[in-house]
C-alpha cells in the first residue's frame, strides 16, 4: 500500500471538490505519484424525437469536462506532477470504483459534501458508496463549514 504510486482524485468541480484536491496533490508530490484527476458525467436519457441532439450535447458536456479538467491541471496541481485526466459517462461512484480498478489506484481522495437529513436520503452520498466499494484506501475531506 505504502508508498503511494497512483492516487485518483475525482471532481465534480464544486468548492469542497478542490479542497480534495489540496490533499490529494500534496500526497502526490509526497510519494511521487502519479496523480490521476476523474470527473463522471451522469447521462440523462430522454425519450423524444430530438434524441440525435441530447446526443450531441452529451459530447458537448463531456468535451467540456475535458477542458475543466484540463483547467484544474493547469491552476490547481503542481507541474512537477505526472497527471492524467479521465471523463467518463455513467453513475459517478460506480464510475469512480471502476476506473480505480482500472488505473489500479493506491489512494482515493474524494471531498464530501456534508449532506444531512432529506437531502442525504434524496441524493445520496457519491462518497459513501466510493468508502464503502473501493478496492483501495479512500482518504475523505469533509468540505469546509460556511459561517
Amino acid at each position: 500500500m505504502l508508498p503511494f504510486k497512483r492516487i485518483l482524485y475525482p471532481t465534480d468541480f464544486s468548492e469542497a471538490s478542490y479542497e480534495a484536491l489540496k490533499a490529494a496533490n500534496e500526497l502526490a508530490l509526497h510519494f511521487s505519484a502519479e496523480l490521476c484527476l476523474v470527473h463522471v458525467v451522469s447521462p440523462v436519457v430522454q425519450a423524444s424525437p430530438d434524441f440525435a441532439a441530447s446526443v450531441s450535447s452529451l459530447q458537448e458536456v463531456e468535451t467540456s469536462a475535458e477542458h475543466s479538467l484540463q483547467k484544474v491541471v493547469r491552476q490547481m496541481v503542481s507541474k512537477e506532477l505526472h497527471t492524467r485526466q479521465i471523463v467518463k459517462l455513467g453513475g459517478a461512484a460506480d464510475e469512480i470504483i471502476r476506473i480505480s480498478e482500472e488505473r489500479k489506484a493506491d489512494l482515493i481522495v474524494i471531498a464530501t459534501h456534508g449532506q444531512t437529513g432529506w437531502r442525504h436520503m434524496v441524493f445520496g452520498s457519491v462518497a459513501e458508496k466510493v468508502v464503502r466499494l473501493a478496492p483501495c484506501p479512500v482518504l475523505t475531506i469533509r468540505a469546509p463549514q460556511k459561517s
